[in-house]
């Protein structure tokens, strides 16, 4: 079974891998171009030690798989599996249905729930307690696919993006991967059509998307800024400018203050502000233009006053 690898980043170079040790045959990598700033591909040096062709499209994202390109390497290849794993452009059906068997992704979400580009923010923003990985087969639609694997992992509730991707959907994604190939290529791999009725879609995050209203409760707050991190990071507005707030902690306080409002300075800790309900401990925060650094430090910088506000 003749395979053509789609995608990027350690996680592709750790999917093609797996599947080298277990004796597929990639016949090709597809991945992103080189980056203007010298950041290494680890995906096209590892695909180019195992003497495996590689094909960088050019153009901007989203449209670099519809370059024609792409359809001239597929009728080349001439693959019987496209596997998609972490692609963030579409690559188009049409690409697709050149392969005898199609293509089968990877999505980091219990499909249906949270079709679309960032399906883990999402799923930390609106409070879930589980998530999980889905390989499904490629269709015309997003993430709409056939099911062939699914696995849930829970979501603590100190989970941010980055620490329930990298610790538990990252690797569970590469294993998924190998197994579906496998399945595929033994002939016993199901095809489970998606309920639509309980299908859910949510747009790529933007920033603005994450900024904080602090007449929220403080629960909801908290999943925005764990929602939010590492990317793009939950807004608010200080002295007339915006700044990133990137780890906070709900605490018991017999403090009342309104909400946005600087309640206490905690030493050693950062400073406190009032939500719709409860108190909120801001631990990390960041300035336009600036690094991360702890609430306190940035308590320290600013002279930082209890009574000041979080939204003006």
């Amino acid at each position: 079974m003749k395979i053509v690898l789609v995608g990027q980043a350690l996680f592709g170079k750790d999917c093609l891998e797996v599947l080298l040790k277990q004796g597929e045959q990639v016949v090709g990598v597809i991945t992103i171009p080189d980056d203007f700033r010298g950041r290494p591909n680890p995906l096209k040096d590892f695909a180019r030690e195992k003497k495996i062709p590689v094909f960088q499209p050019l153009g901007k994202s989203p449209q670099r798989l519809k370059d024609p390109q792409v359809i001239a390497i597929a009728k080349d290849l001439k693959p019987d599996l496209f596997v998609l794993a972490f692609v963030s452009d579409i690559m188009p059906y049409s690409v697709i249905k050149l392969a005898t068997l199609g293509g089968i992704n990877y999505h980091p979400s219990l499909l249906p729930k949270y079709r679309g580009g960032s399906a883990i923010n999402w799923a930390l923003i609106n409070g879930e307690k589980e998530t999980g990985i889905t390989v499904h087969y490629v269709d015309e639609g997003i993430d709409t696919g056939d099911i062939i694997l699914q696995e849930k992992v829970e979501i603590s509730p100190a989970d941010t993006v980055a620490s329930l991707y990298y610790d538990k959907l990252y690797p569970l994604g590469v294993k998924l991967i190998a197994e579906a190939v496998e399945y595929i290529r033994k002939g016993i791999a199901p095809r489970i059509p998606q309920n639509s009725d309980k299908a859910t879609y949510q747009p790529m995050i933007t920033e603005e998307d994450v900024i904080i209203d602090w007449k929220n409760g403080a629960e909801e707050i908290y999943n925005l800024i764990r929602g939010s991190n590492p990317s793009p990071g939950a807004q608010t507005i200080f002295r007339g400018e915006t700044i990133k707030i990137w780890e906070a902690q709900i605490i018991p306080s017999s403090l009342v203050s309104e909400p946005g409002e600087v309640a206490e300075i905690m030493e050693g800790q950062g400073f406190t502000v009032g939500t719709g309900n409860e108190i909120m401990l801001i631990k990390k925060v960041q300035q336009s233009g600036k690094a991360k650094i702890s609430a306190e430090q940035f308590s320290k910088q600013v002279d930082l006053k209890p009574g000041e506000s979080m939204v003006g």
